[in-house]
C-alpha cells in the first residue's frame, strides 16, 4: 500500500500532464462540499442502474479500509446514497464516493467530513433494485475504471491512474514535482516566454 498513500501526496494537475486527459474526469463530477481534503486510494467499483442504488448500499460493506468506491450511476434523478450511507463508510474506513451521479442529505455529509464527488444532489432515493457484479469495469466521469485502480481527487479534480502503471506513474510524478520545486519563477518566465515567441513567429504573429 506504500504506494497508493504516496499518491496523496501528488497533486492531480500533475498526475494529468503525466497521465493525460482520457484519465481525468470531467468537470460535472466536483466535490460536493468546501474545502476538500485530498484522497486517494484503490478503486471499488460499483455499477447501479436507472433508478437503483442496491449495489452501492452493498458496496460499503465489501469494500476495504482506504477504498474509494467510484459509482457508475444510472442516471442523476435519483439518489444513490445518503447521510446514513456515507455515515457507515466513513465509520468503515472508505476513503470517498467518486459517483458519476447525485446523492442526498449533503448537510449531513457536509458535517460529517465525509469526502464525496458527484454531479450534484437530489433529494429522491433510489431503490434497493438492480442486482450487479461488483469490482466490473465502470465508466464515471468519462474514464474507464476497473478495481485496483489509483484514484486521487480534490478541488483540482479527479484523476484514474491504471492500477498496473502505478508505480511508473508515481515515480514520474514525483520526478516532475521534484524538478519545477528547483526552477525558480524567472527561470520559468524565461522559459516559458521564449517559447510563447517562438510559436508566435512560427505562425506568422507580429505585434
Amino acid at each position: 500500500m506504500s504506494d497508493v498513500t504516496g499518491f496523496l501526496s501528488i497533486s492531480p494537475t500533475t498526475l494529468a500532464d503525466v497521465l493525460g486527459h482520457e484519465q481525468v474526469m470531467d468537470i460535472g463530477i466536483r466535490p460536493l462540499w468546501e474545502p476538500m481534503p485530498r484522497i486517494a486510494g484503490p478503486a471499488f467499483t460499483v455499477r447501479c442502474p436507472p433508478g437503483g442504488n442496491l449495489m452501492l448500499h452493498a458496496a460499503i460493506y465489501r469494500a476495504e479500509p482506504g477504498s474509494v468506491v467510484v459509482v457508475e450511476a444510472g442516471d442523476v434523478d435519483f439518489a444513490v446514497a445518503g447521510g446514513n450511507v456515507c455515515a457507515v463508510a466513513r465509520r468503515r474506513g472508505i476513503a470517498a464516493f467518486v459517483v458519476d451521479g447525485v446523492i442526498r442529505d449533503l448537510a449531513e455529509v457536509r458535517e460529517m467530513g465525509f469526502p464525496v464527488f458527484a454531479r450534484g444532489v437530489v433529494p429522491v432515493p433510489g431503490a434497493k433494485t438492480g442486482v450487479a457484479p461488483l469490482n466490473g469495469e465502470v465508466r464515471c466521469g468519462g474514464v474507464r475504471v476497473s478495481a485496483g485502480d489509483i484514484v486521487v481527487a480534490d478541488e483540482e479534480g479527479i484523476v484514474v491512474t491504471p492500477g498496473a502503471r502505478r508505480e511508473q506513474v508515481l515515480a514520474d510524478a514525483r520526478a516532475k514535482e521534484a524538478k519545477e520545486a528547483d526552477e525558480s519563477l524567472d527561470a520559468w518566465e524565461a522559459t516559458h516566454r521564449a517559447r510563447i515567441e517562438a510559436i508566435l513567429a512560427e505562425n506568422g504573429f507580429e505585434g
